[in-house]
């Protein structure tokens, strides 16, 4: 199908499209946490896709060749998103943002655990490159890509993409300790102190701050509880539809 809509068959073009759209709606959904452009970079992500198609030399790595794509798409959309937030969003505003109140809703439609709703608010607090990373590693720890899959789609042996999967995961972790310890009501006064200069938008410079006081403060670490399921384990985890499975992790 792959060959045959490289050299312009109509109908193979559109049963390829339609065949991979999951995999590209998934990749930026989860980059972009829901925010209603997610469709908009979905579109792109198939046009550049359509027409750079015939540049693809080994049909067999069609799919890591369109997860990067939609990965770098998807990562381009955050950091222009990010620019403009900070020349032109207040706080109050920040307050509404789309993503937010889309994410809000989705949480509280499919019941999450705390947990892994802490684990979801986590991922705001990663830099472009790792969210986009973050949402590969959920797509093949679903089962949607193969390790060789996301190692391709990084551009780096399946030995490197673990190691930058591991460092990805540290950094989540310590973003769910920062929105654990974000949560304790009544707020910890040193880290009210801490956070007395901070814009409320969540950044990777305000994560090592807040992380650096959890480390150190007995009433944040125990807030935080339990770290993300070691590498290697199994654990229970809901996936798009909401439906739990079994999935192995890197």
């Amino acid at each position: 199908m792959i060959v045959a809509a490289q050299a312009g068959d109509r109908r193979a073009l559109d049963e390829l499209v339609a065949a991979c759209l999951p995999l590209v709606y998934a990749t930026v959904r989860r980059t972009l946490g829901g925010h209603p452009d997610a469709d908009d970079v979905v579109q792109n992500t198939l046009l550049r896709a359509l027409r750079n198609l015939r540049t693809l030399r080994t049909p067999e790595s069609f799919r890591s060749w369109l997860t990067t794509i939609a990965a770098r798409q998807a990562g381009t959309h955050l950091h222009r998103r990010q620019a403009e937030l900070r020349r032109t969003m207040s706080l109050d505003e920040a307050v509404d943002l789309p993503d937010a109140a889309v994410e809000e809703l989705t949480l509280t439609q499919v019941e999450l655990s705390g947990y892994r709703r802490q684990v979801v608010r986590a991922g705001r607090w990663l830099d472009p490159a790792d969210r986009a990373l973050l949402a590969l590693w959920w797509l093949q720890a679903s089962g949607r890509l193969t390790r060789n899959e996301l190692a391709e789609a990084l551009g780096t042996t399946v030995a490197h993409a673990g190691v930058r999967v591991q460092r990805m995961r540290h950094r989540l972790e310590l973003s769910r300790s920062v929105v654990a310890a974000l949560q304790v009501h009544p707020r910890c006064a040193q880290l009210a102190s801490v956070l007395s200069d901070w814009d409320g938008v969540p950044c990777p410079l305000w994560r090592k701050r807040v992380a650096r006081h959890t480390r150190s403060c007995p009433v944040c670490s125990r807030a935080a509880g339990d770290p993300v399921p070691p590498a290697g384990t199994r654990c229970r985890w809901a996936d798009d539809r909401g439906e739990a499975g079994r999935v192995r992790l890197w």
